[in-house]
């Protein structure tokens, strides 16, 4: 971003995402639109709000093969957290796996392959950009004027994470929030302190989805 997005966009922008994951997940909306539909068309519309409300923000990164691996990596890491996480939460929770279960239980009668490829190609990296591709950094950019970029920097990690943690909480599903929110600080920290891996952190989304959700299901 060459400049600073006005906070009206940024608003908006969480607005309109806060909407999407609404129709996508409360028990007033959700019976009612296919979820996997209604995920394509959100993900479709993070990508536009990316390139139109937050102009410039690909110009500095580069996707190599680095960049790929280091992505790898990070998406298998997060996968043992939460393999770790699953386990442990099952001890000390009744309701953890029923919980895991229902959402496992999106998948049915979907062609697997094809779920994998959506989330591999488009929703994974339709959030990463917009999250903290775009959203992150822009909150940062706005709270950095005239103060210390690196506690501007943490603030805006700390805000998008709450507002990404909280679009799902219409789920009512304790699980899914706290995945949601362990997802998002990993990511979160790691482009605080390294916003040059953006191309990395897309790559991890992309991989971690299409492999916790269809490939390598956490069971």
């Amino acid at each position: 971003m060459t400049a600073r997005t006005s906070t009206a966009r940024i608003v908006a922008s969480a607005l309109v995402a806060a909407a999407l994951w609404f129709v996508m997940f409360s028990p007033w909306t959700a019976p009612h639109v296919p979820f996997w539909g209604a995920m394509a068309v959100s993900s479709a519309l993070l990508l536009v709000l990316a390139f139109t409300l937050f102009p410039g923000w690909w110009r500095s990164h580069r996707l190599t093969a680095g960049q790929i691996g280091l992505g790898i990596a990070i998406a298998a890491f997060m996968w043992g957290v939460f393999w770790l996480g699953d386990k442990l939460s099952a001890l000390m929770f009744s309701f953890a796996r029923p919980q895991v279960d229902s959402i496992y239980a999106l998948k049915t009668g979907a062609d697997k392959w094809l779920l994998a490829a959506q989330l591999l190609l488009l929703t994974g990296p339709a959030e990463e950009i917009f999250w903290r591709g775009c959203l992150q950094k822009a909150i940062g950019d706005r709270l950095s004027a005239g103060r210390d970029v690196h506690r501007a920097r943490l603030w805006a990690a700390i805000i998008t994470l709450a507002v990404y943690t909280l679009i799902h909480i219409w789920s009512f599903n304790f699980m899914l929030i706290m995945a949601a929110l362990v997802a998002g600080a990993v990511w979160g920290l790691l482009y605080y302190l390294k916003p040059e891996w953006l191309p990395a952190l897309v790559v991890s989304h992309a991989v971690w989805d299409a492999a916790v959700f269809v490939v390598i299901p956490i069971l």
